[in-house]
């Protein structure tokens, strides 16, 4: 089956279809710059199931994503739809100590997202940025200070708890 057939098909539904790409991600039976492509062409329902498939497998495998998927996901955080934004960002948390070198745009877009009036969008911006604090980068003389103002300004305690966490994993 191929990934059009498999969103043609209305028997399996929208979970299944994330469960079914992100095997064939990890497996390796669907090259990741082949599901891009598609992805790119898509409407938003699935071009957010694709990038969610893409999150299930980076979480379970971070090098499953090469440098054209850390690119795709920073490029669709700026995205309309909600949905697409926090599946990205959490592909982001779980791929970006791969890419130290190309932090710079995706903190850009997730900063831009920690604005965002959408609960969920913000905890994955604010999943997103501490992964990459965390990772001690030269980033850090500014993402710090910067995710310390984020955090006092965040109402959400469980989004604001996401923040303090990884300051003080930054400053042991």
């Amino acid at each position: 089956m191929t990934i059009e057939e498999l969103f043609k098909d209305k028997t399996s539904k929208a979970k299944e279809k994330t469960e079914i790409i992100s095997k064939w991600i990890i497996d390796t039976s669907l090259p990741t710059d082949e599901l891009i492509a598609f992805a790119e062409k898509a409407k938003d329902p699935v071009k957010g199931t694709c990038i969610e498939a893409m999150e299930y497998a980076t979480k379970q495998n971070p090098n499953l994503a090469d440098e054209t998927v850390f690119t795709f996901v920073t490029n669709t955080l700026t995205e309309k739809a909600p949905r697409i934004k926090w599946e990205s960002a959490k592909v982001i948390g779980n791929t970006a100590q791969l890419f130290p070198e190309n932090l710079d745009m995706a903190i850009t877009n997730l900063t831009a997202n920690t604005e965002h009036e959408g609960t969920v969008v913000r905890w994955s911006a604010a999943f997103a940025l501490g992964e990459i604090l965390k990772l001690k980068t030269p980033h850090n003389k500014t993402l710090l200070p910067a995710l310390e103002n984020i955090s006092e300004k965040e109402e959400k305690n469980s989004i604001k708890k996401i923040y303090l966490d990884a300051i003080k994993k930054t400053k042991k």
